[in-house]
């Protein structure tokens, strides 16, 4: 076969090139390279970072429902307060009379609901110091 005068096209050119003897690229293109090679770095980054905000995102989640959780349970409390108010009502309107005798010493202190709970008061005195030193103190 003789060797024509044509030229081989590009993607030909440099595929025989790389068969025998280094090539040396062009700047262009090592800049390009470099650039890429650059880009990939910040993306790995951005990908790393991203990767910690979900999980910071994720935490996030897992208080709000916590705090939801918690604001239901107050909501149920408050809610059934109508009712515990209504019975210390009741029992405030089935107080006994005071009788005429006594009635000049009640006038000066409310008359007191009856008894709906009964709590131990041994610990009385302890809680009220307490208090009163809280109260000093504040």
């Amino acid at each position: 076969m003789s060797y024509s005068g044509r030229p081989l096209p590009s993607h030909l050119r440099s595929a025989s090139a790389g068969l025998g003897a280094p090539v040396s690229q062009s700047p262009l293109l090592v800049a390009r390279i470099e650039e890429k090679k650059a880009e990939l770095a910040n993306l790995k980054e951005l990908q790393a970072l991203s990767a910690g905000l979900a999980d910071q995102m994720q935490q996030l989640a897992d208080k709000l429902s916590t705090l939801s959780d918690g604001t239901e349970a107050v909501a149920a409390v408050l809610s059934n307060w109508h009712n515990v108010l209504r019975a210390i009502n009741m029992a405030s309107t089935k107080l006994p009379k005071p009788k005429e005798k006594g009635e000049r010493k009640k006038k000066a202190e409310p008359p007191l609901p009856q008894t709906l709970v009964r709590v131990p008061t041994k610990h009385a005195p302890a809680v009220r110091s307490q208090a009163k030193g809280g109260e000093n103190a504040g």
